[in-house]
């Protein structure tokens, strides 16, 4: 009797053995079920082209030729307060508000609370579900079925139950930890492109006001130069009247004021259409929006050199296309993770009584280890490739994601350099054109005496004075494009300069 119980009871001690073997087996291969993550291979520049031409702000270069410093993502910090080095109190007060009221922020933080509530739903996977439940159900058997005749009665039951179950699948080989790095790896990803959408909003406001001031300073520009010129017609209206200028004379003048105030009404619609634009930022209808904007001034904002290019990390938008890439080679491992058994454990525990009196009896009690219905450990064998192909894909997301971080980074430099030159070549520009309109200014005054006077034609006097208001024009125009580069460069910087 007890050599044949000892008999019976090795191979059960074998198979659990070899279960416990196999299980650990797939445990230590499920270590590599997540690949682990390689960044791509870059060769940056040693500094920035601009760097020896004399732009605005030059950075300097201070990573080794051919050594990619692998970004640090920006998810983690807000885009800096940068609109203050311009030390202007309206564009503060108009970026907080935009920060407040812009619906494109909105839409941002509701994309960035969508992603932490799927992360937490991803982390849920850890823990257990408890499920209770109370009701009866009512069950007719046929003879049949209870193993009698077939044209024997069925029974009919009612039974009232009262138990609460568990499931609980083992992360044996990786696949929630896997899932919950993805999601992770997704949350950051939204969090920097919320950061982008800020930083753009920002730069975006400031480029509106910006242009708003210039807009404003032509404006005023063209509303003294059509009073200077009714005045004239007037001055010349009346000498006609007395025979000392000729009739083409007042006809020539007339034309000079209606071509300055065609040009003063296109201004004008620019004015509106910007002021519109700047209230759409700042989440408001354009009617209830109103901002007097003082004319651009020359500014003196000057970035300090010695900017390195690895502050091209805080981009928020390479930050995302990292997180991207994470949550990609996560996925790969949730993918492979497919190939291995998964563990399930559930079980039930609770009352059963045909009498709902009697439900509470401790002798009604009821539990269920296992599944009711198949097994506990469950392995693939056959899908047809369904596997294969899905971790396929993985890999080829993870490739895509890869170029775009490339793509990304190119971009960057690619976006200040164009700042740079930009600010560069505009500050020559403004050079050149502040010395025009002093020349031009001179040229415009000596004419009017010198007709004054009667050495020339009035056709002098009204060149000169064309001359001087296009070069008028063009120095405010390269003024606010002065200021727009400024903000492009601190946007393509990824919102400020400082470490």
């Amino acid at each position: 009797m007890n050599r044949l119980l000892m008999t019976s009871r090795r191979p059960a001690r074998w198979m659990l053995r070899a279960v416990a073997l196999g299980v650990g087996v797939f445990i230590l291969t499920a270590c590599a079920v997540t690949p682990k993550e390689h960044r791509p291979e870059l060769n940056p520049p040693t500094g920035f082209a601009e760097a020896d031409r004399g732009a605005g702000a030059v950075p300097e270069a201070i990573e080794e030729p051919g050594r990619w410093h692998p970004a640090e993502p920006a998810d983690q910090q807000a885009p800096s307060p940068w609109w203050t080095v311009f030390g202007d109190p309206v564009l503060v007060r108009l970026e907080e508000e935009a920060l407040k009221a812009n619906p494109d922020v909105a839409i941002a933080m509701a994309r960035l609370k969508q992603s932490r509530a799927l992360t937490a739903r991803s982390e849920s996977a850890r823990a257990p579900t408890v499920d209770a439940g109370f009701g009866p159900t009512r069950q007719r058997i046929s003879g049949a079925a209870a193993g009698r005749s077939d044209d024997a009665p069925g029974s009919t039951q009612t039974l009232w139950r009262a138990q609460a179950s568990v499931a609980y699948e083992v992360d044996l080989f990786g696949k929630v930890s896997a899932g919950v790095a993805a999601a992770r790896a997704d949350a950051a990803q939204q969090q920097a492109l919320s950061h982008q959408i800020l930083l753009l909003v920002q730069a975006d406001v400031a480029r509106t006001y910006l242009s708003l001031r210039q807009l404003e300073g032509e404006r005023r520009l063209l509303r003294e130069t059509v009073s200077l010129r009714e005045d004239a017609i007037r001055l010349l209206e009346r000498k006609q009247g007395v025979g000392a200028v000729a009739r083409h004379v007042v006809d020539q003048a007339r034309t000079e004021l209606f071509a300055a105030q065609a040009e003063q009404v296109a201004v004008d619609q620019q004015h509106a259409l910007t002021s519109h634009a700047l209230a759409t930022l700042l989440g408001k209808a354009p009617a209830d929006f109103a901002l007097e904007a003082t004319p651009l001034t020359q500014l003196s904002v000057r970035l300090p050199a010695g900017l390195p290019s690895a502050l091209l990390e805080r981009r928020p938008d390479i930050a995302a296309a990292e997180r991207a890439m994470a949550a990609e080679n996560a996925r790969i491992g949730v993918a492979k993770a497919a190939f291995f058994p998964s563990l399930t454990l559930t079980g039930a525990l609770g009352y059963e009584s045909a009498d709902l009196g009697n439900l509470g009896r401790w002798s009604q009690r009821t539990f269920l280890l296992g599944t009711l219905v198949g097994t506990a450990l469950s392995l693939p064998v056959f899908d047809g490739g369904r596997r294969r192909a899905d971790v396929d894909r993985a890999g080829a997301r993870y490739e895509e994601q890869v170029a775009v971080y490339r793509k990304t980074v190119l971009q960057a430099f690619r976006e200040v350099e164009d700042a740079l030159v930009s600010m560069r070549t505009v500050d020559e520009r403004l050079g050149h054109l502040r010395g025009a309109e002093d020349a031009s200014t001179n040229v415009a005054r000596s004419a009017r005496s010198r007709f004054a006077e009667g050495d020339v034609d009035y056709l002098i006097v009204v060149d000169a004075e064309r001359t001087l208001l296009r070069h008028r024009q063009s120095r405010l125009q390269s003024e606010g494009e002065r200021a727009r580069a400024t903000v492009d460069l601190v946007r393509a910087l990824g919102g400020g300069w400082e470490l």
